[in-house]
């Protein structure tokens, strides 16, 4: 999505919660079984002494997806985030990974499943201060009982993924606080989980090392193509990283969809209230502001075709795609007076190869650089580079200026 990448998950769903609740203190089968079930927190609390923590949480996670929990602090994010590696029990409900329960596990299995299926990163990093970088990324294999040689093998490995190379023999109090993240990501990446959890992660640092940590793990995630589950409870790091977000409050679901949903349809007034400051061009992508060219030219046309085209559609410039609608380039209306008057009989060897693109994903805040770097229009495209439309520098403000407006009027 970020700087023009494509993340495209996958319709396989990798994980599915259904009707999960956690209700923390005595009892709380009876509350299920009474109409206190639906009943505010707060009466729940009243009655009972216990906290509700998750009511009846149902939501399933694609392979490959950036799947965001985000709500204020008490919604049950956090709460939901451990249920899913049973660091807190559920109450009732299940957890499907690649469709068995885990609800259900016995002690081995579920350590074989947070040693090999899942890992965890937490907003504290939890590194041994006296163990080296190299050390504390290869503890888990350890206790796993990967052997030393391999362990280490992909420790390493796993460091230089997250930039680290070099670092290895450091301990963790010579580290900035966002290199010692990068070792909680490093050490959950060292095991290959096929799902990694992420709790808050970057909250305890300062604003501008916590926006280069999110683009590294939209990096990341564009590289290794990891199922992750990110709790956040920063609307703007939601927008940013997430396919999806859904919305807590009270230990409830209340919205879950796109950003894009989100912001421009949100559930209630609670949501509303919460995105009611949330920027459009960090939300809005190229897909929404692409137009159908008035022009399009293919590979094999000769000049003096296209240069009564571009005078037949008033346009100075034009795309220029192959048969199979691959993006080659650009073509001037300067370009082609000048192979004429050389009879050069093809235009293909003439092209202008160096023009903006972006994905559909791209958001409307990346293609401001864009824009500028070039007079041309954007070309879109999609994973195979096949030209799906154009975006001309008045439409990106244009679309900021209508959606700010629409958001301003919900």
């Amino acid at each position: 999505m970020q700087n023009g990448q494509e993340r495209s998950p996958g319709n396989e769903v990798c994980l599915e919660v259904k009707s999960l609740w956690k209700i923390f203190g005595p009892k709380p089968e009876e509350i299920l079984r009474s109409e206190l079930r639906r009943a505010p927190k707060k009466e729940i609390l009243d009655q009972t002494g216990c906290v509700l923590g998750l009511r009846d949480v149902s939501f399933s996670v694609r392979k490959g997806e950036f799947f965001m929990l985000m709500g204020l602090s008490g919604s049950g994010k956090s709460t939901c985030i451990r249920c899913l590696l049973r660091l807190i029990e559920p109450t009732a409900g299940s957890i499907l990974v690649e469709g068995e329960d885990i609800c259900g596990y016995d002690k081995p299995k579920l350590m074989h499943l947070r040693r090999h299926t899942i890992g965890m990163v937490f907003q504290h990093f939890g590194l041994f201060p006296h163990y080296s970088v190299a050390d504390n990324v290869a503890y888990g294999l350890k206790v796993g009982g990967t052997p030393k040689e391999e362990r280490y093998e992909r420790a390493l490995k796993a460091i230089e993924t997250v930039g680290l190379k070099g670092w290895e023999d450091y301990l963790p109090g010579s580290l900035s606080g966002g290199m010692q993240q990068r070792v909680g990501i490093a050490r959950a990446l060292a095991k290959d989980p096929e799902i990694l959890l992420m709790d808050e992660p970057f909250s305890g640092l300062d604003p501008l090392i916590r926006r280069e940590m999110q683009d590294e793990l939209v990096e990341l995630q564009d590289k290794l193509q990891k199922t992750i589950i990110f709790v956040t409870h920063d609307l703007h790091e939601a927008l940013k990283l997430g396919d999806r977000i859904a919305i807590m409050r009270d230990g409830e679901i209340i919205q879950l969809g796109t950003p894009e949903d989100v912001i421009t349809s949100p559930a209630d007034d609670y949501v509303r209230d919460f995105v009611q400051d949330a920027t459009p061009s960090k939300v809005l992508t190229a897909d929404r502001i692409k137009e159908e060219p008035t022009l399009l030219l293919y590979e094999w046309q000769g000049p003096q075709v296209v240069r009564h085209m571009l005078r037949s559609a008033r346009r100075q410039n034009a795309f220029v795609v192959n048969k199979h609608h691959q993006l080659l380039g650009l073509v001037t209306r300067e370009i082609v007076e000048d192979l004429i008057k050389r009879g050069v009989p093809s235009i293909k060897n003439a092209l202008i190869e160096d023009v903006p693109t972006c994905t559909s994903e791209t958001i409307v805040e990346d293609l401001f650089p864009i824009a500028t770097s070039s007079h041309f229009s954007i070309a879109v495209v999609d994973g195979r580079g096949r030209f799906v439309g154009e975006i001309h520098d008045r439409t990106i403000l244009d679309s900021m200026i209508s959606d700010k407006e629409e958001t301003n009027d919900v």
